[in-house]
């Protein structure tokens, strides 16, 4: 498990993630109304101490916890941490279903409504999948269709990855919407994430 401070209030963290056989990024968002939790995974090797330290912030900031997913495949832990903090499980309503099957009871929202920590969400043209911003931040997380690289670029999904009939010309043009936004950091699941020039590093991926 690595945990990193990104920003006061935001952090990122990793764990191991069985079936992917890989370490994945989460990330953990204390925002004025809420504590938000996105594509959270309770690292396997280190769980207990792992939530030891949540329960001290939950405690501490004694304000509600929110479950942020990405893309269906992100629920990882959800189930677990919602029972735990009685936290409500967000998801686009396009996602309800899978997500619902792997974490139970979910709210759903579209790009455009406003959600907890006041991240917003945009749409992407995989179905399901959003990216969320956090504007305060100046930070995106991203889940499948944004990856990192370990030159600190930023590369989008393989094409396997996208629904029948969309490819990487229809995944960019769904994400420029995203080059409007004062974006400094590019937090990912999978890879690298980008902690500076997040805005350049985006605009070099849709091009």
């Amino acid at each position: 498990m690595e945990v990193d401070r990104i920003a006061n209030g935001l952090w990122r963290w990793t764990g191991f993630h069985e079936e992917w056989k890989h370490d994945v990024g989460c990330a953990y968002f204390e925002g004025d109304d809420a504590v938000c939790l996105i594509d959270p995974l309770v690292p396997p090797e280190d769980g207990d101490r792992f939530l030891a330290a949540l329960d001290r912030d939950v405690s501490r900031l004694g304000v509600p916890v929110h479950i942020l997913v990405t893309v269906f495949w992100h629920t990882r832990s959800a189930r677990e941490l919602a029972e735990r903090y009685g936290a409500e499980v967000w998801a686009s309503s396009r996602a309800r279903a899978a997500v619902e099957r792997r974490a139970g009871r979910v709210r759903t929202f579209r790009p455009g409504d406003r959600l907890p920590g006041g991240i917003a969400a945009y749409a992407t043209a995989r179905s399901g999948e959003v990216v969320l911003y956090l504007p305060a931040e100046r930070t995106l997380v991203a889940g499948d269709v944004i990856l990192g690289a370990d030159d600190g670029a930023l590369c989008l999904c393989p094409r396997s990855w996208l629904p029948t009939g969309v490819g990487h010309g229809e995944l960019r043009a769904s994400l420029r919407p995203l080059l409007e936004l004062p974006v400094e950091r590019v937090l990912v699941s999978h890879g690298t994430p980008v902690l500076v020039g997040g805005a350049a590093a985006l605009r070099e991926l849709l091009a």
